[in-house]
C-alpha cells in the first residue's frame, strides 16, 4: 500500500531535541557510556537530547581478539516514508507512480521491481535498497539516468512504462562504502543541508550503505578536550577552517584557515546531526569518525601520566601530537570523545581511523598494544561497533592488524586499481577488505578511471578461493565530477555476475540522454576505449591540465603529485565532442547531456594544452618572437574559450564556492577568513612550507570559470609577458615568485558569477570547429 509521509511532529521533536543538545551539555556526559546497536545494524536513534539519555553505567569490554556475540537479525519492518521523501526530491513528476513496500520476506540488501504501466511496486529490505530498486528500474526498464551530476529525467514518459517480469536483485558485498577523508574539504566544505541531502539519496539510488560524515566532526573535540586544560578560544586557534579540517582528523595538521568560530561550529555539528538522522531513516550506516589520540599541543603538561609523541612533519605542516593509547588518560578522553559525539550525531556501528596516517611516528609506542586500546575504547563506548581504516600507502600495518580483533575491521583499500601484482590475503592476513577506487584526486576536472581494472578485479578477487573480499569502497577524494565512473563503479555491488564494459558504456550512452542515439553511442564508445580504459601499474588517475599548472615550458603537469603524460590517445575526447554535437536535437535538452558536452569540450581543449606547449617551447628555444607570439595568442584564446565554455554549466563555477564560504561568516572579517581557507585550498594550499616544500601547490587544480580568468591565465599571461621581454632584450627571463602571486590571489575577495551564462552547445560547437584534430 502506498507509504504515509513523515509526521510534521516527529521531525519537529527531533529538532528541538538537537537544539536543547547543542545549546547545553553536561560535564557529566564525560563519563557515559551507552550500548549501541548490535554490529551490522543500523542505529534507529537519532541525535540524542538530554532527556534521553540512558543510564550512564559502563559498558561491557569484549575481550581483545574475542568476536562479539552474534547479532540479533535486523528488524524487517521499517518506516519507508523517508525513502518516498526521497524518491519525491529525485523524480518530483514520477513519485507517484511508485509504491515502496517494507518486504518483511526479503533478504539483507535486497529489492523487487515489478509493476504495470504508470503503477511500479519496488519491494525492498531497507528504505536505501528501495530507492536503490527505484534506481534500477530507472536504468534498466525507464532507460533514464540521474547521475552525480546530471541527470535525463525530463524526458521520461507522463507514463512510467510496465517492467516485463518481476526482477529481484541482492547485494553481491555486504559493505557498499563511500566517501573518502577528504571528500567534504575538495568537494565542498561549506555545501548546505540541501547539498548533503541530495548526495545521500543519490548513494542510495546507487547502492551504498555506508556514507563517512565528517561534517560537525570537530565539535566532540571542541568540548571534549575543555575539560582537559584546555580554553575554548586555544582549541578554535587550533581546529582549522573547514575546507583543511579533513586533513586534521587525519592528524595531518591543525590551526590553519581559522580561528573559527564557536558559531560555525555548533552549525555544522547540527548539519552532520541531520546528515546522520537523513541516514539512519534510509536505513543507511552513517560511519563516524572514531577517536585515536590526537591532542593539541602541550596535553602532558596539562594531564599526569599522559604520554604523548611527536608526529612530525606532513607536507610542511607541524602534525598534532599522538596520545599513546596505553597511557592512562586516553581512556578518559575517548570516553569524553564518544560522549559529546553520541549527544550531537547519535550512535554508530562503524567507525573511521587510520592512525599514523602517511608517515605518522610511533616513537617508543607498542603500536600493537596500541591498536588494541583504541579499539578497546571504542568498544566501551560503542560494543562491538567496525572499525573501518584506509588502506594506503603502508596502512594499516602489520603490528596494527596483530594488535586488535580483525573480526570487527574492515579495510578500506584505496589501491585496488592502481597497482599490479596485489594480493590483499596475504598482504592483510585474511581481514576483510573493500575494494575501492580513487580515481579523482584534489577535485580535479578530468575524466577516465581505470573502469576495466574495477570490472575484472572485482570479480576475480570475489569468487577466488578464500576471498576476503567483503565490500566496495567508492573513494574518489572528490565527487561529483565524473558521473560514469560513479555509476559503473556502484553497479559492481549489484550486478549477478561479471559486467561487460562495451555493453555497459553502449547502455549508459542511451539512458544518460533519455533514449537510444547512434551519435551518443559513438562517443560514449570513444570515451570507453580512451580515458575509461586506462590501466593499473601506476595511476588511477588521468592526467590533469596544463592550462592550470604553475607556468613553466617544461611543465607536464599541475598537481606535483599528478600523472605526467596522456595516459590515454587524445584522439578519442576528440572524436567523443564531434559526436555529442551530432546527437538528436531532441535529446540535447537534459543536465546530463549539457554537462557531458561541456565536460568533453573541456577535456578536448585541456589534452590540446599538452600539444600546444611544447610548440611554444621550441619557438622560444629558436628565438623566434613572431612565433611565439602567435602561439602565446593561441593559448590565451584557447583558456578564454574555455573559461567562457566552463561558465555555461553550473558545476564549474568559482563563484559558488566561494559564496557558500562567505555564508558562514557571522561579520566581514570571519567572511573573508573562510573565503582565504576556500581559496587556498584551491592554489598555495597550505601555508608556504606546504605549497612549495611539500608540492601541495595547485593539488587540487580545477578548470572552473573565473579559477580560470583570474588566477591561471593571469599567471600563464605574466610568465610568457616575462619570456617575450627576454626575447626581445635577449636577456634570461625575470624570475617570477609564483607562490607570491598565487598567495595574493588566496587573500582576494572578488565576487564571481554564481549562475551560468552561454549556450553550452554553441560554446562547444565554436572549440569544435577550430580545434585540430588528433590521433
Amino acid at each position: 500500500m502506498p507509504v504515509p509521509l513523515p509526521r510534521r511532529g516527529r521531525a519537529a521533536a527531533r529538532r528541538a531535541r538537537r537544539r536543547v543538545t547543542l545549546a547545553a551539555l553536561p560535564a557529566a556526559l564525560l563519563t557515559l557510556t551507552v550500548a549501541a546497536a548490535a554490529p551490522g545494524a543500523t542505529s534507529t536513534g537519532g541525535a540524542t537530547g538530554l532527556a534521553a539519555q540512558p543510564s550512564a553505567q559502563p559498558a561491557a569490554q569484549p575481550p581483545a581478539h574475542s568476536p562479539a556475540a552474534a547479532p540479533p537479525a535486523r528488524p524487517r519492518v521499517f518506516d519507508a516514508a523517508p525513502a518516498r521523501a526521497s524518491l519525491q526530491r529525485l523524480l518530483p513528476r514520477h513519485a507517484g507512480q511508485f509504491t515502496l513496500v517494507p518486504d518483511a520476506g526479503a533478504g539483507p540488501d535486497t529489492f523487487t521491481v515489478s509493476g504495470t504501466a504508470g503503477a511500479i511496486t519496488v519491494r525492498g529490505s531497507t528504505g536505501a535498497t528501495l530507492l536503490t530498486g527505484v534506481g534500477w528500474y530507472l536504468q534498466h526498464v525507464a532507460g533514464a539516468d540521474i547521475g552525480w551530476p546530471g541527470d535525463s529525467i525530463g524526458l521520461l514518459p507522463a507514463e512510467l512504462p510496465a517492467v516485463p517480469s518481476p526482477v529481484t536483485r541482492s547485494a553481491q558485498v555486504a559493505h557498499r562504502y563511500a566517501l573518502n577523508d577528504t571528500d567534504d574539504g575538495y568537494s565542498g566544505p561549506y555545501r548546505t543541508f540541501e547539498e548533503h541531502q541530495r548526495q545521500i539519496d543519490l548513494l542510495a539510488l546507487h547502492g551504498i550503505n555506508e556514507v563517512f560524515v565528517q561534517v560537525g566532526a570537530e565539535y566532540p573535540y571542541y568540548r571534549a578536550l575543555q575539560r582537559f586544560g584546555y580554553s575554548a578560544a586555544e582549541l578554535r586557534e587550533w581546529i582549522p577552517g573547514p575546507g583543511h579540517q579533513s586533513w586534521w582528523l587525519l592528524q595531518n595538521l591543525s590551526g590553519f584557515g581559522g580561528p573559527v568560530s564557536e558559531e560555525l561550529m555548533r552549525g555544522r555539528a547540527e548539519l552532520g546531526g541531520k546528515i546522520t538522522e537523513q541516514l539512519r531513516g534510509l536505513g543507511m550506516t552513517p560511519v563516524l569518525p572514531g577517536y585515536f589520540g590526537t591532542v593539541p599541543p602541550a596535553f602532558a603538561g596539562h594531564n599526569p601520566g599522559a604520554v604523548t609523541v611527536p608526529q612530525g612533519d606532513w607536507a610542511g605542516f607541524e602534525r598534532p601530537d599522538w596520545l599513546d593509547p596505553m597511557s592512562p588518560p586516553f581512556a578518559r578522553l575517548a570516553a569524553a570523545y564518544y560522549a559529546e559525539q553520541r549527544a550531537v550525531f547519535g550512535d554508530s556501528t562503524m567507525y573511521r581511523m587510520s592512525p599514523l596516517h602517511e608517515g605518522g611516528q610511533t616513537g617508543s609506542v607498542d603500536v600493537k598494544a596500541a591498536a588494541g586500546a583504541v579499539q578497546q575504547a571504542l568498544w566501551a563506548a560503542h560494543p562491538g561497533a567496525l572499525w573501518a581504516v584506509l588502506g594506503w600507502q603502508d596502512d594499516p600495518t602489520k603490528e596494527l592488524l596483530a594488535g586488535v580483533d580483525t573480526s570487527k575491521l574492515l579495510i578500506l583499500d584505496g589501491l585496488s586499481d592502481r597497482y599490479n601484482r596485489l594480493d590483499r590475503e596475504t598482504r592483510w592476513g585474511g581481514t576483510s577488505y573493500a575494494i575501492g577506487s580513487i580515481y579523482n584526486f584534489g577535485g580535479h576536472t578530468t575524466v577516465g578511471a581505470n573502469t576495466s581494472v574495477w570490472i575484472d578485479r572485482f570479480q576475480s578477487w570475489r569468487t577466488k578461493p578464500d576471498s576476503a573480499l567483503t565490500g566496495i569502497a567508492y573513494l574518489p577524494e572528490a565527487t561529483g565530477t565524473n558521473p560514469a565512473a560513479f555509476d559503473l563503479f556502484t553497479d559492481l555491488a549489484w550486478e549477478p555476475g561479471p559486467v561487460d564494459q562495451r555493453k555497459w558504456f553502449a547502455d549508459f550512452s542511451a539512458r544518460r540522454y533519455g533514449a537510444p542515439d547512434a551519435q551518443a553511442a559513438a562517443a560514449w564508445e570513444e570515451l570507453r576505449k580512451g580515458p575509461y580504459s586506462t590501466s593499473s601499474g601506476l595511476w588511477s588517475e588521468s592526467q590533469d591540465s596544463l592550462f592550470t599548472a604553475r607556468p613553466s615550458l617544461t611543465a607536464v603537469g599541475s598537481a606535483y603529485w599528478s600523472p605526467k603524460a596522456m595516459r590515454y590517445p587524445a584522439g578519442s575526447v576528440r572524436r567523443a565532442l564531434d559526436h555529442l554535437l551530432k546527437v538528436d536535437p531532441r535529446l540535447r535538452g537534459s543536465s546530463a547531456y549539457r554537462f557531458d558536452l561541456v565536460d568533453t569540450a573541456r577535456q578536448a581543449l585541456a589534452n590540446h594544452s599538452r600539444v600546444l606547449l611544447p610548440e611554444i617551447k621550441a619557438a622560444y628555444e629558436a628565438q623566434d618572437l613572431a612565433l611565439f607570439r602567435e602561439l602565446t595568442a593561441d593559448w590565451a584564446h584557447w583558456e578564454r574559450q574555455l573559461d567562457a565554455l566552463v561558465g555555461s554549466d553550473p558545476n564549474f563555477l568559482l563563484g559558488n564556492w566561494l559564496s557558500a564560504a562567505r555564508s558562514h561568516g557571522a561579520d566581514r572579517a570571519e567572511q573573508d577568513r573562510y573565503e582565504y581557507d576556500a581559496r587556498s585550498i584551491l592554489s598555495v594550499w597550505g601555508r608556504q612550507s606546504t605549497s612549495e616544500g611539500g608540492f601541495l601547490h595547485d593539488y587540487a587544480n580545477r578548470e572552473w570559470s573565473g579559477l580560470i580568468s583570474e588566477l591561471y591565465a593571469r599567471r600563464w599571461s605574466s610568465y610568457f609577458a616575462s619570456l617575450e621581454e627576454a626575447l626581445v632584450r635577449r636577456a634570461a627571463p625575470r624570475a617570477v615568485d609564483w607562490h607570491a602571486f598565487e598567495a595574493d590571489w588566496a587573500k582576494l575577495t572578488t565576487r564571481h558569477p554564481a549562475r551560468p551564462s552561454g549556450n553550452p552547445y554553441t560554446l562547444a560547437a565554436g572549440i569544435a570547429a577550430t580545434l585540430p584534430q588528433v590521433n
